[in-house]
């Protein structure tokens, strides 16, 4: 593949291959341009889609996530992480972790 041909095709919308094991894309035929393997989507055909259609939907407003009250049990800087490396959990008020239920040492 030259440099050429990285700015005929459109990166962001190249999908994939399914196969884990290829460095395939799919091609406009919904297979791998490497492989043959079918593909998992679909690739829309620009040509079908009609003229007056919108590019793409508008995306929606989401508002900001309320911050926590102040004071609150879980402040951000008074928590304590679970011991456990491979738990994502914080500390409770009853000194056990919210997630696996591991005690805090300490």
């Amino acid at each position: 593949m030259t440099t050429a041909d990285l700015h005929d095709e459109s990166w962001e919308d190249r999908q994939l291959c399914s196969n884990e094991n290829c460095i395939g894309v799919i091609g406009p035929d919904g297979r791998c341009k490497e492989c043959g393997q079918p593909g998992l989507v679909p690739i829309p055909n620009p040509a079908a889609q009609p003229r007056n259609a919108p590019e793409s939907a508008p995306t929606p407003q989401l508002s900001p996530p309320e911050a926590a009250p102040p004071g609150d049990a879980d402040d951000w800087e008074n928590r304590r992480l679970c011991p456990d490396e491979s738990c994502i959990g914080v500390i409770g008020p009853d000194g056990r972790c919210k997630e696996c239920g591991k005690p805090y040492p300490g």
